[in-house]
């Protein structure tokens, strides 16, 4: 007997995942005898658990998938915690959150009963991101050196769910037992995939107007941010630095008390950014943030695009002058 509940932000990793588990557990077995899924807004945990303990016939186990068992109360699931404190050995269950948080005590009989909780969502960190791609890849039989895999995963940015289908086409293309370069990957790669909102922060922080510009696109076009979107995440980063103007801040612990944050790595950055820009930077970046809100909101006829490429660079230009 197994139990294992999956979860994932994007759902193409986590169907994937789901069905590479399935396939494993099923191995050299006939699935349409082994496996009984349940999926959509009819089903309930009662007939899940039924299933459960059935005993299999014609095969030696039986699989049960349930889709999206975060949308059930605490009521609802209760037929199912019952199932897990005394699990047919013969049966091996597959949960998928979705549709909601899950209810506590279906949680907890998992983790009694010995389950494995898996997240399929990619690490966040660009360091951590990179080991998954790589990772991903060796799982799909696609040999990355190391030029191949920073291009591929700077592409994919946040729409890792885009991984899966180019792994395919390369393995697809070259085969297995070839080690592929940025070269080899590249015709394979379309738009460049979204971006998450400190990648373009710190490219206007270091005072890269080239790099800042290019992620701005990527987070408007692939990653579908309007620019007021995109406003709305500078204003937030420089009301972090504004809130510590004027202070006299020595470390990350007052930093993070000013800005309303707990202390650590994002209020040791703010204080850093906040020291190389200067209160008069950092001043001036507001009055130039509060400009294009005027600017996107009909004060000047212009492309919402253009506003808000005029603002990142200006604002780029700011920071590389005082660095």
């Amino acid at each position: 007997m197994a139990v294992y509940l999956l979860s994932g932000d994007d759902e193409s990793i986590l169907i994937s995942a789901v069905n590479d588990l399935v396939r494993r557990l099923v191995g050299d077995g006939d699935r349409g005898l082994m496996v009984d899924e349940f999926d959509g807004a009819e089903y309930t945990l009662g007939a899940v658990a039924d299933a459960a303990q059935t005993p299999s016939f014609l095969t030696e186990r039986r699989i049960v998938v349930a889709r999206g068992v975060g949308r059930f109360t605490a009521d609802e699931v209760a037929p199912l915690v019952a199932y897990l404190s005394d699990p047919l050995p013969t049966a091996d269950l597959v949960l998928v959150a979705g549709g909601g948080r899950m209810a506590k005590s279906l949680t907890d009989a998992i983790k009694a009963a010995g389950g494995e909780t898996v997240s399929t969502s990619p690490p966040s960190k660009a360091g951590e991101r990179k080991e998954w791609v790589s990772e991903q890849a060796r799982g799909a039989g696609v040999a990355l050196d190391a030029s191949a895999l920073t291009r591929l995963a700077s592409w994919l940015g946040e729409d890792a769910g885009r991984l899966a289908g180019v792994l395919d086409t390369l393995r697809s293309t070259y085969g297995e037992g070839i080690t592929l370069k940025a070269g080899d990957v590249e015709p394979f790669l379309g738009e460049a995939g979204g971006v998450p909102p400190w990648e373009l922060t710190d490219a206007i922080d270091g005072g890269n107007t080239t790099l800042a510009l290019q992620l701005l696109h990527r987070m408007m076009h692939a990653g579908e941010r309007h620019p007021l979107a995109v406003l709305a995440i500078l204003h937030g980063h420089y009301a972090r630095l504004l809130a510590l103007d004027g202070l006299d801040v020595r470390d990350e612990t007052a930093a993070a008390a000013a800005m309303g944050i707990k202390p650590g790595f994002p209020a040791r950055k703010a204080l850093g950014t906040y020291r190389a820009l200067g209160s008069q930077s950092v001043a001036r970046a507001v009055r130039l943030l509060a400009q294009a809100d005027l600017d996107l909101k009909g004060a000047k006829d212009l492309a919402p695009d253009l506003v808000a490429e005029v603002l990142v660079a200006r604002l780029s230009k700011l920071a590389g002058s005082r660095r």
